[in-house]
This record gives C-alpha cells, sequence and structure tokens, in this order.
C-alpha cells in the first residue's frame, strides 16, 4: 500500500467518525427538551465531530500535496470559542431562572456563585 492509499483511508476513517459524532449530537439536540441538558449535545460532540472533518481534510490536502494552514485555524477557533459560547448560554440561563439552581458550593467565597453580597455600612458611607 502506498502513503496516498493510506492517507485516503485515513481521511476516510476521520469522515466516517466526524459523521458519527455530529449526528449523535443533532440527535441528542433534537431529543433533550431543558436547555442546559440540550447545550451540552452541540458544544461536546459536535466540537468533536467538526474537529475530526477538519482532521480529515488536513490528512486529504496534506495527501494531495497542498499543504494548508487554514484548518489548523478553524480547529484553533472553534475549541477556543465553543467552551466560552456554551458558558454563556450557560449563565444566561440560570440567571434568567429557566433551570433548576445548581447546588450550592462547600465555600461560597471560593466559589461563582449567585449570592449578592452584603453591604458594608463602612464601605459605604453609612454608620
Amino acid at each position: 500500500m502506498t502513503a496516498q492509499i493510506i492517507g485516503t483511508y485515513a481521511a476516510a476513517l476521520c469522515l466516517l467518525i466526524g459523521s458519527g459524532f455530529i449526528l449523535v449530537g443533532v440527535i441528542g439536540l433534537l431529543k433533550f427538551n431543558d436547555p442546559m441538558t440540550r447545550l451540552h449535545a452541540p458544544t461536546k460532540v459536535g466540537t468533536i465531530g467538526i474537529g475530526m472533518l477538519l482532521l480529515a481534510s488536513i490528512i486529504h490536502s496534506f495527501v494531495l500535496g497542498e499543504t494548508t494552514i487554514h484548518e489548523l485555524l478553524i480547529m484553533a477557533f472553534l475549541f477556543v470559542t465553543a467552551p466560552i459560547s456554551a458558558n454563556f448560554i450557560a449563565k444566561v440561563n440560570i440567571h434568567r431562572r429557566t433551570c433548576d439552581t445548581p447546588p450550592s458550593p462547600p465555600r461560597d467565597d471560593t466559589w461563582s456563585t449567585l449570592s449578592t453580597p452584603k453591604i458594608d455600612p463602612e464601605i459605604d458611607g453609612q454608620k
């Protein structure tokens, strides 16, 4: 077997794996009822699926001898922005109270919570 055939099989395998992950993400997006559980399907599984599709594109272009870094830039952008956008969507759902309130952390001073700080009269100028 030549390197081109191995590269073609590797790209095809990456396409199949990526398509499977994306299919699972779409099914999860359609099946889950709660916005917070619905959030996990496209962000977790979809990111891996798109990453595999981009990896297949990298392998295919490498086999053809046309190396490019566009796919690597897209992967880097995707892997950085997907968790951040999922975090923002989750925070919006928590603050709008459209989902169950998360449990209280063990120590309130070491965790970001929804509790409001108590007003200190010495700081506010009220004595």
